[in-house]
């Protein structure tokens, strides 16, 4: 938590800003990462407060103006996002290219192991670029110079250690200072004896390791949460939730070609002229407990909306790839199982040079809208995410920017609630 939302990130953008320390044997006119000032600072901040619409609400406490707040309070999980979710794109225009590519090296790197579930080749991965990013942070910034030794913090050299750390004792989200704020203040409220509140501390400590031990053990004596009245169980963590249409209706024409081609691949025999008829869902629970919702829902609503409807889809081996979810709904395709479907309109493949020379922290993609429709299964769904407009005005291409620290939030119980499923707006 404090390494990488705090340390870093008040050490990087103490030096964009031009605010660090300067010895009085170097100079300063000589800093030429110190972009962020004036109206190049005023405007970079306003792109990240208007970013706020396009975060879903599962992104928790999204990133305020820096410009106006950065020293007022800002918080770790506003760092997060704001750095290492939407710091490849707003820096990419401001940064020289040289510093921008070292920085887009920490992100990645930090990205890879900053997972709750993590392969062998993902912390090898997330290390090598970390140590790169050390490598060309002296080279950029220190220089081997005296004059900027103070450059080289601890938490520079900490990021070596990141990787094989990771090996020994795991992921560093299960040891991260959030669950353990979090932990203590739950215990804190159940002291319940003021004149022997440590010997109280250490019951209530006790007793819930004892229950969670019986939990794991007996999983029937967990509390369960009632699900939605209206609402379908589809397995595997992942919810129907309303609202819904009151009764079938057929599909606009748009969306014909690409549920005939779903059928025809399950095998499913259908006529050429079929028009499906279907009853729409508005939002779907992941296993991971963010609430994905659809355009057709969130294009009626009016007033100030967190867009929640973009998805990452993983099928199988293939890589994973980005759409825009249109509506959910139920069908029967093989064997009279119903499976629960989800109408996408799929982003392009990303741009191959910004994936490259960014590590693969920056991916853009072109947005189709009908163009591209795809029918796949609800269970393929990831997660949701966010896409930013890449330029203002937007001309179509959009960038990803995913949750940091979604399993952290999930373990210390911070999730969107499913609220009223027979909202009309939900």
């Amino acid at each position: 938590m404090h390494l990488i939302s705090l340390n870093l990130t008040d050490l990087l953008l103490g030096l964009w800003r031009g605010t660090f320390d300067c010895d009085p044997r170097d100079d300063q006119t000589t800093w030429d990462w110190a972009v962020l000032k004036g109206d190049t600072w005023k405007e970079h901040g306003k792109c990240v407060a208007d970013a706020t619409r396009y975060l879903p609400g599962s992104f928790d406490r999204p990133p305020r103006n820096p410009v106006e707040k950065i020293s007022s309070g800002y918080k770790a999980w506003e760092f997060l996002t704001y750095v290492y979710g939407l710091g490849p794109r707003f820096f990419y225009d401001i940064l020289p290219l040289p510093y921008w590519k070292n920085f887009c090296q920490l992100v990645h790197g930090i990205r890879q192991l900053h997972q709750c579930s993590i392969t062998a080749a993902q912390i090898l991965e997330g290390h090598n670029l970390l140590v790169s990013f050390v490598k060309g942070f002296e080279a950029l910034y220190y220089q081997r110079k005296t004059s900027r030794l103070h450059f080289c913090r601890q938490s520079i050299h900490a990021l070596l250690h990141t990787g094989p750390e990771a090996t020994r004792i795991g992921p560093g989200t299960y040891s991260t200072q959030w669950c353990m704020e979090r932990m203590i203040g739950i215990l804190g409220q159940e002291i319940q004896q003021p004149s022997n509140p440590f010997q109280n501390l250490s019951e209530r400590g006790l007793r819930r390791a004892r229950i969670n031990a019986l939990e794991k053990i007996i999983p029937e004596l967990a509390k369960q949460n009632p699900q939605p009245r209206i609402s379908v169980d589809l397995g595997h963590g992942y919810i129907l939730l309303g609202s819904r249409d009151a009764a079938a209706r057929f599909v606009n024409p748009f969306y014909i070609p690409a549920i005939h081609h779903y059928f025809a691949s399950n095998g499913v025999q259908f006529e050429e002229d079929w028009v499906p008829w279907l009853k729409r869902w508005a939002r779907v629970q992941l296993p991971t407990k963010q609430i994905v919702r659809t355009a057709w829902k969130e294009n009626l609503r009016s007033g100030s909306v967190r867009i929640s409807r973009n998805i990452m889809v993983c099928d199988g081996e293939q890589q994973a790839n980005y759409g825009e979810v249109q509506f959910f709904f139920r069908a029967t395709v093989q064997d009279d199982k119903i499976r629960g479907l989800a109408l996408v309109s799929v982003y392009d493949p990303p741009d191959p040079d910004l994936l490259r020379e960014s590590s693969h922290a920056l991916w853009v993609s072109l947005y189709h809208g009908n163009e591209s429709l795809k029918v796949i299964d609800i269970t393929s769904i990831s997660t949701c995410v966010a896409m930013i407009p890449f330029t203002k005005p937007p001309d179509g291409r959009f960038f990803v920017c995913e949750k940091m620290g979604l399993e952290i939030g999930y373990l210390g119980g911070s999730y969107e609630d499913a609220g009223d499923a027979n909202d009309p707006d939900a």
